[in-house]
């Protein structure tokens, strides 16, 4: 269904779009999408730069957490 469009469907959906959007209204979700985008790119790269410095500081912080009773059972 969406293979038949062309480029003559896409340009009357865009019209209508702003129709019932208005240019304004469109202009400020585009803007908030790119602000989007530009947030999750920086938490990835916050999160992918966390887990290489923490690759170290993992296996010296891990402590036994299992209950005393438990360790007993094995």
């Amino acid at each position: 269904m969406l293979n038949n469009i062309g480029l003559p469907g896409l340009l009357l959906i865009a019209v209508v779009v702003l129709v019932l959007f208005g240019r304004g209204k469109i202009s400020s979700l585009m803007g908030e999408v790119g602000k989007g985008i530009t947030s999750f790119k920086k938490g990835v790269a916050e999160g992918t730069k966390e887990l290489e410095d923490g690759k170290d500081d993992a296996s010296e912080t891990a402590k036994d957490v299992t209950p005393k009773d438990e360790k007993d059972k094995v």
